[in-house]
């Protein structure tokens, strides 16, 4: 399907800094490089400028990106009487922002670069005398107090008469007088210039997503990547096992299994529950597992005979992935959830068989009135929490095998100790379909679920 008749999907608003550099980075692997987006957003700044017709121009810079995109508006403003830069000498610049610099050298604006805040005190006339001053020093890239020399270079601009206008975002304690967001608003009340970023960059999966994933700690102590309790088993038995299998592989620390089956691996923890089938009588000590858990997924080789256990799980979890037999009327519904159903088990748990059409398909995903994250698999993956939808189109046909299914769901559950419930399960589609891709390379349509486990890692924490 053409990205155009998905146009509909696509976010607005305000967009924060995580979300912005995943599309910047899904855009750069669609094939937009970063020194082409840093060429666009400085010729929108460049525009900008030029609105109010000035003769002297005083560019603030820093050493990232914002910095680099304040040095390409410098060059297209070379023809102005006077253009002045401004920028850290101290540290090293982004690859970006240092190659905006040395081609900037070849042109007439004038450079001052500065180690400290006395390098300030002698441009005191540029600020007096400036028609505009660009704000490029920080930008997304904010965090914490603003240092020297910056913080003098902010004091100076705050003195001048001149109006400020700042580059994606405003540096910290800057009084900007208009801000020039790109591709969306990064804060309110900024106007928004369009650097021909591809729709597909928000609106698919990408490994810019990947990016969303917080890192471990290097004091990080054991159980920090989350624990997984995994309820399922009985008449089917491997699928529980691949699916926590899947948890760890997704950076879980200690996962769980309550099962009536018992397949010896090692890496699990076993919980044994009596019987051939999970029913009310093993509750309690279920319910004694989940207080203890940081997400439960159920449901995977469950059987039909055992839903009123999983709305009793539901309701005691803070946060659950349900899949397969799970995904049965009433729905559970944790205090946060995700529900990753096939088609056939999406019509089961909302009445309404999801349409073949891609657009279609994801309004009915967003309209499928569940309190939780609905990831509906398929040739296409669809993702909504009822508000936003992300598509994912990671996959091969191979996997249609059996237990790709149950893997998703516990890498899902991985990610959702750490994540909240969307970013989780979009991100957990593209890594699992991209894991079933480079199965397949080896073994094509003799793939296994349990061939996917050992790509997991590689494509989710790449090296």
């Amino acid at each position: 399907m053409a990205a155009g008749e998905l146009r509909e999907f696509r976010e607005t608003g305000v967009i924060d800094a995580g979300r912005m550099r995943a599309v910047e980075e899904n855009a750069v692997a669609l094939g937009y490089p970063s020194l082409l987006m840093m060429e666009s957003a400085g010729r929108a700044v460049a525009d900008a400028v030029l609105a109010s017709d000035p003769d002297r121009i005083l560019i603030l810079c820093g050493r990232g990106n914002n910095g680099g995109d304040g040095m390409v508006a410098a060059r297209y403003l070379q023809h102005i009487g006077a253009v002045d830069v401004v920028y850290p000498e101290c540290g090293s610049m982004t690859p970006s922002a240092a190659a905006q610099a040395s081609l900037l050298r070849h042109c007439t604006a004038a450079l001052h670069p500065v180690r400290c805040a006395t390098d300030v005190k002698p441009l005191g006339r540029l600020f007096e005398e400036a028609d505009v001053i660009v704000d490029a020093m920080l930008g997304t890239g904010a965090s914490g107090a603003v240092r020297e020399p910056l913080a003098t270079l902010v004091a100076g601009a705050n003195a001048s008469p001149a109006p400020i206008v700042a580059v994606d975002i405003p540096t910290p304690g800057i009084r900007a007088n208009r801000i020039l967001s790109f591709h969306r608003p990064k804060v309110e009340g900024a106007d928004v210039a369009d650097i021909g970023i591809p729709l597909d960059a928000e609106i698919y999966t990408g490994p810019g997503d990947l990016l969303l994933v917080p890192a471990r700690s290097p004091g990080a102590h054991k159980g920090a990547g989350g624990e997984v309790l995994v309820v399922g088993g009985g008449p089917y038995q491997g699928a529980p096992y691949i699916a926590a299998m899947g948890a760890l592989r997704a950076g879980a620390d200690i996962v769980r299994i309550a099962s009536p089956a018992y397949i010896p691996m090692p890496d699990l923890i076993y919980e044994r529950l009596e019987g051939k089938v999970i029913t009310e009588e093993h509750l309690a000590t279920i319910l004694s597992l989940v207080d203890r858990t940081d997400v439960v997924v159920c449901g995977m080789g469950l059987g039909k005979e055992s839903h009123d256990v999983v709305l009793a799980i539901a309701e005691a979890a803070e946060r659950a992935v349900f899949d397969a037999d799970a995904l049965a009327r009433p729905l559970p519904a944790a205090k946060r959830t995700i529900y990753t159903p096939h088609a056939g088990e999406f019509a089961r748990m909302t009445g309404r068989e999801p349409p073949a059409d891609l657009a279609a398909r994801a309004r009915c995903v967003r309209g499928a009135r569940t309190t939780g994250t609905v990831l509906l698999k398929g040739p296409v993956d669809v993702i909504s929490d009822g508000a936003r939808v992300r598509f994912n189109r990671t996959g091969t046909p191979a996997m249609t095998v059996g237990g790709t299914g149950d893997l998703l769901a516990g890498i899902a559950g991985a990610l959702f100790c750490r994540l909240p419930a969307f970013e989780a399960a979009g991100i957990a589609a593209y890594v699992n379909g991209r894991a079933g891709m480079r199965a397949a390379e080896g073994r094509g349509c003799g793939m296994l679920a349990t061939d996917m486990l050992d790509f997991i890692p590689e494509e989710l924490f790449p090296v």
